[in-house]
């Protein structure tokens, strides 16, 4: 039986506690029904942002939940275009008012490119933020090492969570690692490969455990130790996406989940990791 649950935390190097799984919102532009049938049955995190465009949505759907504010995890992000000190600012500001929330879990830069200087700015504006407690806790997302340790060469705080594509075709090892040897926490969009199952090896430890792709790829996830976003606007799949804490896949189904990693080539989304 997993020892896991909907409720089940993981703890911040900002000292806040983070679900271990959350819904996420990309591409979904009338994300209510769904995030008021998550909020209703017991999903504690949303993740949205600037260049969704339903942060208004993500609000509406807090407040016709019923559900406490200080009982959900907001995460949004600052998308490159709005990089710069003074810019991010603004977009902190627009988010707290499109979500109607007086603060924000989880802020975060929506990826490393737009140039050094720009992002570091943006991330310095973050941590302003933070320090006004606008901000719980600062955060990036397609990140890589190169980028991770750029904020350290320039002796600003270290992100409590790094946002990147992480599936079994997809597992960004380096910088999976670098974020476990820095007490970063790994969230993972794209963790049910949007819906491609053609996998043959996912699809035998499917059938051999009677679970459907999106468990397996799932509880693949929490048990390597990430914090999923799996996306759906059907509020019906919302719920059974999170049926996994009622069975643990075996060391062999693990292992066997590990071996497909295809490195970049695995990558279904844009995945800028890489850029300069």
């Amino acid at each position: 039986m997993s020892r896991f649950s909907l409720s089940s935390t993981v703890k911040l190097s900002s000292g806040y506690d983070m679900p271990i799984i959350g819904l996420g919102v990309y591409q979904n532009f009338d994300c209510v029904p769904a995030c008021e049938a998550a909020l209703k049955h017991g999903y504690k995190m949303i993740d949205t942002a600037e260049m969704y465009r339903n942060e208004e949505d993500v609000g509406k759907a807090l407040k016709s939940s019923g559900v406490k504010r200080e009982d959900i995890f907001i995460t949004t992000k600052v998308i490159q275009n709005s990089f710069g000190f003074e810019s991010a600012q603004k977009v902190v500001e627009s988010s707290l008012k499109k979500l109607g929330v007086s603060y924000i879990d989880l802020d975060m830069l929506h990826s490393a490119l737009g140039g050094k200087q720009k992002r570091l700015d943006a991330y310095r504006a973050l941590l302003v933020k933070q320090q006004e407690g606008k901000i719980r806790s600062v955060g990036v997302s397609n990140f890589g090492v190169k980028h991770l340790e750029e904020l350290k060469e320039a002796g600003l705080a270290t992100p409590a969570v790094n946002q990147i594509e992480l599936h079994p075709l997809c597992q960004q090892k380096p910088i999976v690692d670098y974020c476990r040897s820095n007490n970063i926490v790994i969230q993972a969009y794209c963790p049910i490969i949007r819906g491609d199952f053609s996998n043959e090896t996912l699809q035998a430890i499917c059938s051999k455990i009677g679970k459907t792709p999106v468990q397996v790829l799932l509880r693949w996830s929490i048990q390597r130790g990430f914090v999923p976003l799996p996306k759906s606007g059907n509020p019906e799949r919302v719920l059974s996406n999170v049926d996994i804490f009622d069975f643990e896949l075996s060391s062999e189904d693990m292992a066997q989940l590990d071996g497909l990693d295809k490195g970049d080539a695995g990558a279904i989304s844009w995945n800028p990791v890489n850029c300069d």
